[in-house]
């Protein structure tokens, strides 16, 4: 992956719970959320994680923009998101995206 490429991942916790976070490298922030020292203060004691869902989804700019538009959204949409029935893209479909390639 190039650096600067962000992906948007949503995790399950073991409590049934959904965590919807960016990272450039979501192997290495899952094994930051699972080790507890540099993962987010909700996962801590809520392992086993799984993700559900990884998408590789542009420059921090989009990603933060997109992670928002997420974590506003309810579990049925999130899981819709998860099961492919509802697209990442929608969700920034009213806002323009400036990219500098061309």
């Amino acid at each position: 992956m190039p650096t600067g490429q962000f992906s948007l991942y949503i995790l399950r916790c073991a409590d049934g719970t959904l965590y919807t976070g960016i990272a450039t490298d979501v192997d290495k922030r899952l094994s930051e959320h699972e080790s507890g020292g540099r993962g987010a203060k909700y996962l801590r004691g809520k392992g086993p994680l799984e993700v559900l869902l990884s998408r590789p989804v542009g420059d921090r700019a989009t990603a933060s923009r997109l992670e928002y538009r997420v974590k506003q959204l309810p579990r049925s949409q999130k899981l819709e998101l998860v099961a492919g029935s509802r697209k990442l893209d929608d969700l920034l479909a009213d806002q323009v995206v400036e990219s500098g390639d061309s």
